[in-house]
Protein backbone atom coordinates (compact mmCIF):
# COMPACT_ATOMS: atom_id res chain seq x y z
CA UNK A 1 0.00 0.00 0.00
CA UNK A 2 1.53 3.75 -0.79
CA UNK A 3 2.85 5.49 2.12
CA UNK A 4 1.12 8.60 1.83
CA UNK A 5 3.36 11.98 2.03
CA UNK A 6 1.76 14.81 4.17
CA UNK A 7 2.31 18.46 4.82
CA UNK A 8 4.62 18.24 8.16
CA UNK A 9 3.32 20.54 11.17
CA UNK A 10 6.07 22.40 12.64
CA UNK A 11 5.22 23.88 16.50
CA UNK A 12 1.51 23.80 17.89
CA UNK A 13 1.35 27.48 16.24
CA UNK A 14 1.74 26.37 12.57
CA UNK A 15 -1.60 27.12 10.98
CA UNK A 16 -0.86 26.36 7.24
CA UNK A 17 2.40 25.20 5.13
CA UNK A 18 3.76 25.35 1.32
CA UNK A 19 5.34 22.91 -0.20
CA UNK A 20 7.74 25.79 -1.92
CA UNK A 21 9.72 23.08 -3.80
CA UNK A 22 9.69 19.08 -4.55
CA UNK A 23 13.02 18.06 -4.32
CA UNK A 24 12.06 14.67 -6.31
CA UNK A 25 10.06 14.53 -9.10
CA UNK A 26 6.88 13.01 -10.23
CA UNK A 27 7.19 9.62 -11.23
CA UNK A 28 11.15 9.52 -9.74
CA UNK A 29 12.37 7.32 -7.31
CA UNK A 30 13.39 7.75 -3.77
CA UNK A 31 15.38 6.47 -1.00
CA UNK A 32 13.83 6.07 2.87
CA UNK A 33 15.82 9.51 4.17
CA UNK A 34 16.95 11.39 1.31
CA UNK A 35 15.38 14.94 0.78
CA UNK A 36 11.33 14.96 -0.73
CA UNK A 37 10.24 18.38 -0.71
CA UNK A 38 11.12 21.94 0.94
CA UNK A 39 8.04 23.14 3.33
CA UNK A 40 7.67 26.84 4.10
CA UNK A 41 6.03 27.61 6.49
CA UNK A 42 4.62 31.35 8.80
CA UNK A 43 8.05 31.33 10.68
CA UNK A 44 10.53 28.68 9.25
CA UNK A 45 11.79 26.84 6.03
CA UNK A 46 12.18 22.85 6.47
CA UNK A 47 13.11 20.14 4.52
CA UNK A 48 11.42 17.15 4.44
CA UNK A 49 12.83 13.47 4.29
CA UNK A 50 11.21 10.53 2.61
CA UNK A 51 9.99 8.06 5.28
CA UNK A 52 10.38 4.96 2.88
CA UNK A 53 11.50 4.11 -0.58
CA UNK A 54 10.13 3.86 -3.30
CA UNK A 55 8.07 5.98 -6.31
CA UNK A 56 7.09 9.37 -5.38
CA UNK A 57 3.80 10.39 -6.95
CA UNK A 58 2.53 14.12 -6.41
CA UNK A 59 -0.50 15.08 -5.55
CA UNK A 60 -0.24 18.92 -5.20
CA UNK A 61 2.03 21.02 -7.37
CA UNK A 62 4.91 23.30 -5.82
CA UNK A 63 3.76 26.35 -4.37
CA UNK A 64 0.78 24.78 -2.84
CA UNK A 65 -0.60 26.30 0.49
CA UNK A 66 -2.43 24.07 2.28
CA UNK A 67 -3.49 22.83 6.35
CA UNK A 68 -0.50 20.48 8.41
CA UNK A 69 -1.73 16.76 7.53
CA UNK A 70 -2.94 17.04 4.36
CA UNK A 71 -1.74 14.58 2.01
CA UNK A 72 0.54 16.37 -1.12
CA UNK A 73 1.83 13.27 -2.13
CA UNK A 74 2.01 9.12 -2.07
CA UNK A 75 5.43 6.95 -2.58
CA UNK A 76 4.67 3.53 -3.87
CA UNK A 77 7.11 0.75 -3.06
CA UNK A 78 9.62 -1.17 -6.04
CA UNK A 79 6.54 -2.70 -8.12
CA UNK A 80 3.41 -1.67 -6.62
CA UNK A 81 0.97 -0.62 -9.34
CA UNK A 82 0.28 2.96 -9.64
CA UNK A 83 -3.23 4.21 -10.37
CA UNK A 84 -3.67 6.72 -13.16
CA UNK A 85 -5.59 8.53 -10.50
CA UNK A 86 -4.51 9.20 -7.41
CA UNK A 87 -6.59 7.82 -4.39
CA UNK A 88 -8.05 10.19 -2.18
CA UNK A 89 -6.28 11.59 1.21
CA UNK A 90 -6.83 9.92 3.99
CA UNK A 91 -7.35 11.06 7.36
CA UNK A 92 -5.15 14.28 8.52
CA UNK A 93 -2.18 13.40 10.53
CA UNK A 94 -2.00 16.36 12.65
CA UNK A 95 1.78 15.00 14.43
CA UNK A 96 4.10 17.86 15.16
CA UNK A 97 6.91 17.83 13.78
CA UNK A 98 10.16 18.28 16.94
CA UNK A 99 13.12 20.04 15.59
CA UNK A 100 15.92 19.99 18.53
CA UNK A 101 18.43 21.93 15.73
CA UNK A 102 18.73 23.39 12.54
CA UNK A 103 16.08 22.53 10.38
CA UNK A 104 16.87 22.29 7.34
CA UNK A 105 19.39 19.28 7.18
CA UNK A 106 23.49 20.67 6.62
CA UNK A 107 24.51 19.51 3.09
CA UNK A 108 27.22 17.62 2.77
CA UNK A 109 29.98 18.83 0.59
CA UNK A 110 29.45 17.14 -2.82
CA UNK A 111 30.94 16.81 -6.11
CA UNK A 112 29.52 18.75 -8.89
CA UNK A 113 27.10 17.89 -10.78
CA UNK A 114 28.40 17.71 -14.37
CA UNK A 115 26.62 16.68 -18.06
CA UNK A 116 29.13 13.56 -18.79
CA UNK A 117 26.53 10.44 -19.43
CA UNK A 118 25.23 8.61 -16.79
CA UNK A 119 25.76 11.23 -14.22
CA UNK A 120 22.18 12.50 -13.69
CA UNK A 121 22.44 16.32 -12.54
CA UNK A 122 20.53 17.07 -9.21
CA UNK A 123 17.89 19.60 -10.05
CA UNK A 124 14.51 19.92 -9.00
CA UNK A 125 11.67 19.66 -11.64
CA UNK A 126 10.50 22.70 -11.53
CA UNK A 127 13.91 23.56 -12.71
CA UNK A 128 14.40 21.42 -15.28
CA UNK A 129 11.19 23.01 -16.46
CA UNK A 130 12.39 26.54 -16.63
CA UNK A 131 16.18 25.48 -17.66
CA UNK A 132 14.64 23.80 -20.61
CA UNK A 133 12.27 26.94 -21.51
CA UNK A 134 14.91 29.02 -21.79
CA UNK A 135 17.30 27.21 -23.19
CA UNK A 136 19.53 26.74 -20.43
CA UNK A 137 22.38 23.52 -19.89
CA UNK A 138 22.21 22.28 -16.31
CA UNK A 139 25.74 21.57 -16.34
CA UNK A 140 26.76 25.37 -16.65
CA UNK A 141 24.46 26.13 -13.94
CA UNK A 142 25.52 25.97 -10.20
CA UNK A 143 23.28 24.54 -7.32
CA UNK A 144 22.91 26.15 -4.13
CA UNK A 145 20.03 24.00 -2.80
CA UNK A 146 20.42 20.75 -0.47
CA UNK A 147 23.84 18.90 -1.48
CA UNK A 148 24.23 20.97 -4.49
CA UNK A 149 21.09 20.61 -6.06
CA UNK A 150 19.78 23.08 -8.68
CA UNK A 151 16.79 25.28 -8.02
CA UNK A 152 14.49 27.18 -10.01
CA UNK A 153 16.37 30.70 -8.94
CA UNK A 154 19.92 29.06 -9.63
CA UNK A 155 18.25 28.69 -13.14
CA UNK A 156 16.76 32.46 -12.79
CA UNK A 157 20.27 34.03 -12.04
CA UNK A 158 21.47 32.05 -14.71
CA UNK A 159 22.30 34.36 -18.40
CA UNK A 160 19.64 32.65 -20.80
CA UNK A 161 20.65 32.56 -24.47
CA UNK A 162 19.91 36.08 -26.20
CA UNK A 163 17.74 33.72 -28.81
CA UNK A 164 15.40 32.26 -25.68
CA UNK A 165 15.47 35.64 -23.59
CA UNK A 166 12.11 35.64 -22.17
CA UNK A 167 9.61 38.68 -22.98
CA UNK A 168 9.17 41.63 -20.12
CA UNK A 169 6.60 40.31 -18.07
CA UNK A 170 4.90 41.93 -14.57
CA UNK A 171 6.33 40.65 -11.56
CA UNK A 172 3.88 39.53 -9.36
CA UNK A 173 4.80 38.09 -6.65
CA UNK A 174 2.19 35.86 -4.22
CA UNK A 175 1.32 36.86 -1.24
CA UNK A 176 2.16 33.76 0.79
CA UNK A 177 4.54 31.95 3.57
CA UNK A 178 6.43 34.38 5.83
CA UNK A 179 5.35 37.82 3.91
CA UNK A 180 1.69 36.64 4.50
CA UNK A 181 2.11 36.10 7.69
CA UNK A 182 3.12 39.59 8.34
CA UNK A 183 0.78 41.21 6.40
CA UNK A 184 -1.44 39.40 8.35
CA UNK A 185 -0.13 39.67 11.49
CA UNK A 186 0.51 43.43 11.36
CA UNK A 187 -2.99 44.32 10.26
CA UNK A 188 -4.23 42.09 12.91
CA UNK A 189 -1.95 44.21 15.44
CA UNK A 190 -3.38 47.73 14.40
CA UNK A 191 -6.68 46.50 13.98
CA UNK A 192 -7.87 44.73 17.38
CA UNK A 193 -5.36 46.65 20.20
CA UNK A 194 -4.47 50.46 21.43
CA UNK A 195 -1.59 51.28 20.53
CA UNK A 196 0.10 54.07 20.87
CA UNK A 197 3.98 55.91 20.52
CA UNK A 198 6.51 57.70 22.65
CA UNK A 199 9.75 59.15 21.89
CA UNK A 200 12.64 59.68 24.40
CA UNK A 201 15.89 60.89 23.30
CA UNK A 202 19.15 59.10 25.50
CA UNK A 203 22.33 60.47 25.85
CA UNK A 204 24.69 58.13 24.90
CA UNK A 205 28.60 59.62 24.92
CA UNK A 206 29.16 57.01 27.96
CA UNK A 207 27.29 53.93 25.92
CA UNK A 208 29.39 55.26 22.62
CA UNK A 209 32.83 54.91 24.69
CA UNK A 210 31.72 51.63 26.30
CA UNK A 211 31.18 49.98 23.40
CA UNK A 212 34.46 51.14 21.60
CA UNK A 213 36.09 49.43 24.75
CA UNK A 214 34.32 46.26 24.87
CA UNK A 215 34.97 45.73 20.93
CA UNK A 216 38.25 46.06 21.29
CA UNK A 217 38.53 43.91 24.69
CA UNK A 218 36.52 41.38 23.69
CA UNK A 219 37.70 40.83 19.77
CA UNK A 220 40.31 37.88 20.73
CA UNK A 221 37.16 36.07 21.85
CA UNK A 222 35.56 36.99 18.99
CA UNK A 223 32.71 38.73 19.89
CA UNK A 224 31.58 42.12 18.51
CA UNK A 225 29.18 44.29 20.46
CA UNK A 226 26.37 46.13 18.71
CA UNK A 227 24.05 49.23 20.16
CA UNK A 228 21.37 46.85 19.93
CA UNK A 229 22.85 44.73 22.22
CA UNK A 230 23.48 47.21 24.78
CA UNK A 231 19.82 48.45 24.16
CA UNK A 232 18.48 44.90 24.52
CA UNK A 233 20.25 44.27 27.82
CA UNK A 234 18.84 47.29 29.24
CA UNK A 235 15.35 46.37 28.34
CA UNK A 236 15.61 43.17 29.78
CA UNK A 237 16.99 44.59 32.99
CA UNK A 238 14.01 47.38 33.49
CA UNK A 239 11.24 44.64 32.51
CA UNK A 240 12.15 42.68 35.57
CA UNK A 241 11.28 46.68 37.56
CA UNK A 242 8.13 47.79 35.44
CA UNK A 243 6.24 44.04 34.96
CA UNK A 244 3.20 45.88 33.78
CA UNK A 245 5.21 46.07 30.49
CA UNK A 246 6.21 42.41 30.40
CA UNK A 247 2.97 41.28 29.83
CA UNK A 248 0.43 40.05 27.10
CA UNK A 249 -3.20 40.43 26.60
CA UNK A 250 -4.37 36.08 26.53
CA UNK A 251 -8.19 35.49 26.39
CA UNK A 252 -9.19 38.18 27.87
CA UNK A 253 -6.56 38.24 30.73
CA UNK A 254 -3.61 40.30 31.22
CA UNK A 255 -0.66 38.25 31.86
CA UNK A 256 2.68 39.15 33.62
CA UNK A 257 6.14 37.13 33.07
CA UNK A 258 8.61 36.87 35.65
CA UNK A 259 11.37 36.07 32.79
CA UNK A 260 12.24 38.49 29.63
CA UNK A 261 12.82 36.36 26.78
CA UNK A 262 13.53 39.36 24.44
CA UNK A 263 12.92 39.21 20.58
CA UNK A 264 14.89 41.09 18.11
CA UNK A 265 13.56 41.98 14.78
CA UNK A 266 15.85 40.97 11.88
CA UNK A 267 15.78 41.78 8.20
CA UNK A 268 15.33 39.09 5.60
CA UNK A 269 14.69 39.26 1.91
CA UNK A 270 11.44 38.05 1.84
CA UNK A 271 10.34 39.74 5.26
CA UNK A 272 11.02 40.34 9.09
CA UNK A 273 11.29 37.16 11.62
CA UNK A 274 11.68 38.12 15.12
CA UNK A 275 13.93 35.18 16.66
CA UNK A 276 13.95 35.10 20.44
CA UNK A 277 16.91 35.72 23.16
CA UNK A 278 15.49 33.75 25.99
CA UNK A 279 16.19 34.48 29.89
CA UNK A 280 18.22 37.87 28.40
CA UNK A 281 17.74 39.36 32.46
CA UNK A 282 19.83 36.47 33.32
CA UNK A 283 22.54 36.19 30.55
CA UNK A 284 25.60 38.81 30.46
CA UNK A 285 26.63 41.40 27.65
CA UNK A 286 28.69 39.10 25.84
CA UNK A 287 26.25 36.11 26.55
CA UNK A 288 23.50 38.67 24.27
CA UNK A 289 26.01 39.67 22.10
CA UNK A 290 27.14 35.93 20.92
CA UNK A 291 23.10 35.08 21.09
CA UNK A 292 21.98 37.72 19.18
CA UNK A 293 24.31 37.30 16.53
CA UNK A 294 24.19 33.78 16.10
CA UNK A 295 20.15 33.96 15.93
CA UNK A 296 20.23 36.95 13.43
CA UNK A 297 23.28 34.76 11.07
CA UNK A 298 20.96 31.45 11.44
CA UNK A 299 17.63 33.66 10.12
CA UNK A 300 19.51 34.72 7.44
CA UNK A 301 20.63 31.41 6.48
CA UNK A 302 16.59 29.82 6.91
CA UNK A 303 18.27 28.15 9.77
CA UNK A 304 16.51 28.74 12.37
CA UNK A 305 13.95 26.32 14.45
CA UNK A 306 10.85 27.00 15.98
CA UNK A 307 12.01 27.44 19.20
CA UNK A 308 14.06 30.20 18.20
CA UNK A 309 11.04 32.44 17.50
CA UNK A 310 8.42 31.46 20.05
CA UNK A 311 8.05 32.78 23.65
CA UNK A 312 9.15 36.17 22.98
CA UNK A 313 7.83 38.79 25.90
CA UNK A 314 8.95 42.02 24.70
CA UNK A 315 9.92 42.94 21.08
CA UNK A 316 13.11 45.41 20.14
CA UNK A 317 13.56 46.31 16.57
CA UNK A 318 16.29 48.63 15.03
CA UNK A 319 16.56 50.69 11.85
CA UNK A 320 19.38 52.74 13.40
CA UNK A 321 21.72 51.52 11.05
CA UNK A 322 19.79 52.58 7.55
CA UNK A 323 19.95 56.26 9.33
CA UNK A 324 16.73 56.64 10.75
CA UNK A 325 16.28 58.61 13.82
CA UNK A 326 13.19 57.79 15.03
CA UNK A 327 10.03 55.59 13.41
CA UNK A 328 6.61 54.19 15.21
CA UNK A 329 6.95 50.61 15.33
CA UNK A 330 3.71 48.03 15.57
CA UNK A 331 3.41 45.79 18.16
CA UNK A 332 4.29 42.10 17.97
CA UNK A 333 1.02 40.69 19.69
CA UNK A 334 -0.18 39.45 21.91
CA UNK A 335 3.19 41.40 23.75
CA UNK A 336 2.39 44.68 25.57
CA UNK A 337 5.53 46.41 23.75
CA UNK A 338 7.90 46.81 21.42
CA UNK A 339 10.53 49.65 21.33
CA UNK A 340 12.21 51.19 18.50
CA UNK A 341 15.73 52.22 17.92
CA UNK A 342 16.81 55.41 16.05
CA UNK A 343 20.74 56.24 14.73
CA UNK A 344 23.00 57.81 17.24
CA UNK A 345 23.04 61.37 15.93
CA UNK A 346 25.53 64.72 17.01
CA UNK A 347 22.93 66.36 19.50
CA UNK A 348 23.67 69.71 21.54
CA UNK A 349 23.58 69.58 25.78
CA UNK A 350 23.87 73.25 27.41
CA UNK A 351 26.83 73.32 30.10
CA UNK A 352 25.26 76.58 31.33
CA UNK A 353 25.48 78.99 28.98
CA UNK A 354 27.76 76.55 26.80
CA UNK A 355 26.56 74.18 24.16
CA UNK A 356 28.06 71.15 24.12
CA UNK A 357 28.32 68.44 21.68
CA UNK A 358 26.74 65.05 22.35
CA UNK A 359 25.75 61.74 20.95
CA UNK A 360 22.27 61.14 21.22
CA UNK A 361 19.44 58.34 20.10
CA UNK A 362 15.86 58.28 20.28
CA UNK A 363 13.92 55.50 21.56
CA UNK A 364 10.09 54.95 20.51
CA UNK A 365 8.47 52.61 22.52
CA UNK A 366 5.11 51.65 21.27
CA UNK A 367 2.44 50.13 23.76
CA UNK A 368 -0.92 48.44 23.90
CA UNK A 369 -2.85 50.77 26.28
CA UNK A 370 -5.69 48.08 26.92
CA UNK A 371 -2.82 46.43 28.87
CA UNK A 372 -1.23 49.53 30.46
CA UNK A 373 -1.33 53.45 30.48
CA UNK A 374 1.12 55.96 29.51
CA UNK A 375 2.09 57.06 32.96
CA UNK A 376 3.70 53.24 33.35
CA UNK A 377 4.91 53.12 29.77
CA UNK A 378 6.78 56.43 30.31
CA UNK A 379 8.24 55.10 33.35
CA UNK A 380 9.46 51.73 32.15
CA UNK A 381 11.06 53.84 28.75
CA UNK A 382 12.73 56.22 31.11
CA UNK A 383 14.54 53.14 33.21
CA UNK A 384 15.68 51.67 29.87
CA UNK A 385 17.22 55.36 29.04
CA UNK A 386 18.84 55.52 32.84
CA UNK A 387 20.42 51.51 31.88
CA UNK A 388 22.06 53.41 28.47
CA UNK A 389 22.74 56.45 29.98
CA UNK A 390 24.98 55.10 32.97
CA UNK A 391 26.01 51.70 30.45
CA UNK A 392 27.98 50.16 33.89
CA UNK A 393 24.08 49.00 34.33
CA UNK A 394 24.17 46.90 31.63
CA UNK A 395 27.80 44.65 32.95
CA UNK A 396 26.25 43.48 36.03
Amino acid sequence: MATEIHLVKVGMTMHEGTVEEWYVGDGERVETGALLYRLETEKVNLDVDAESAGVVKHLVAEGTTLEPGEVVGYIYADGEPIPDVLPKPGPKDVAVHEESSVPAKPAPTAERPSGKAGKRIAASPVARKLAAERGIDLATVVGSGPRGRITKEDVEQAAPPAAHAPAPAANAIPLRGMRKTIAERMFASLRDSAQLTMDMEVAMDDAVKLRQALVAEWEGDGVRVTYTDLVLVAVAKSLLRHPAMNAALVDDAIVRFDHAHVGVAVALDEGLIVPVVKDAHDKSLQEVARTSADLAARARQGALTVQDVEGGTFTVTSLGMFGVDGFTPILNPPQAGILGVGRIYDGVRWDGDTPQREARMRLSLTWDHRILDGAPAAEFLATVRSHLESPFRVLV
